[in-house]
C-alpha cells in the first residue's frame, strides 16, 4: 500500500567505498559534481562536529510524525546512514537524545533528517553525526503514514537507497551508487591538488596571476 510500506535494499555501496570517501572534504566531492548536487543550506550538522560516510537507509515520513523512523532504526544494518524526508516541516521534532542513543549503539554512522530534532544540549555534546533542518521542543507523533527504503528528495537531491551519504562541517551530500568510482577518482585529485596549493599559501609561492587574466578576459576595464 502506498504510503505504508517497508522494503528491503537491492544494492548498496561497499565499505572499501565509504572508507575512500571518509578522508575527502564534501566541499571537494561537490566540486566534482559541478556543484549541482546539495541537500540545502538549512541541513545543518547538530552535533559538534567531525565527519560522516555510510550507504543510505531511507525513510518517507508524514512531516511530524516518527513510526517509520523508530522502524528503521531497528532495521538498518551497523554502519548506515537514516537519511529520513520529513518534508523539511519544523513544527515538530522528528528525533531527540533517547532515539539518538539508540541509533549510535546499534552502531549507525548518522541520521540525516529533512526535519527538526530536539534536545539539542545533549546531540550537540556527543559528537555523532546528526543533520537536520531546525530544532523544535515539540514532540513527534507516531501514526504514520511512511515508507522505508524508497527513493527520496531533499530540496532536490534524490537519494536512493543504497547510495553512498557524505557528511562533515560543511555540510552533507549524496553520490549515486552508480557514480561513486569516477566522483572518487575526480575528488581525490582535487584534495591532492588543494593540499598541494595549501603549501604554496602558506610559503608565500601561491601565483596569483590568474585574477588579472580572468579580468582581462571579461572585459573589465582596469584603472592604471
Amino acid at each position: 500500500m502506498i504510503g505504508f510500506r517497508i522494503l528491503h535494499r537491492q544494492r548498496q555501496v561497499s565499505a572499501e567505498t565509504v572508507e575512500q570517501f571518509r578522508r575527502l572534504p564534501v566541499a571537494n566531492v561537490s566540486d566534482c559534481m559541478s556543484r549541482m548536487t546539495a541537500g540545502g543550506a538549512r541541513l545543518r550538522p547538530m552535533h559538534e562536529g567531525g565527519a560522516m560516510a555510510g550507504p543510505a537507509f531511507t525513510v518517507k515520513t508524514r512531516p511530524g510524525d516518527n513510526l517509520m523512523i523508530h522502524k528503521a532504526l531497528d532495521m538498518a544494518a551497523p554502519g548506515d546512514v537514516i537519511v529520513v524526508d520529513g518534508g523539511g516541516d519544523l513544527t515538530n521534532s522528528l528525533m531527540g537524545e533517547l532515539m539518538v542513543a539508540h541509533a549510535k549503539v546499534r552502531g549507525l554512522a548518522g541520521i540525516v533528517l529533512y526535519g527538526a530534532v530536539r534536545d539539542i544540549a545533549a546531540i550537540r555534546a556527543g559528537g555523532w553525526p546528526v543533520y537536520a533542518a531546525g530544532v523544535s521542543h515539540r514532540g513527534p507523533y507516531k501514526d504514520g503514514p511512511g515508507e522505508i527504503n524508497v527513493p527520496v528528495a531533499i530540496e532536490g537531491m534524490v537519494i536512493e537507497p543504497g547510495d553512498l551519504i557524505v557528511g562533515d562541517e560543511d555540510g552533507l551530500l549524496c553520490v549515486p551508487y552508480a557514480e561513486t568510482g569516477t566522483v572518487y577518482e575526480a575528488a581525490a585529485k582535487k584534495h591532492a591538488f588543494e593540499e598541494k596549493k595549501m603549501r604554496a599559501v602558506l610559503e608565500g609561492r601561491d601565483d596569483r596571476s590568474w585574477i588579472d587574466a580572468a579580468l582581462v578576459r571579461l572585459g573589465c576595464e582596469i584603472a592604471a
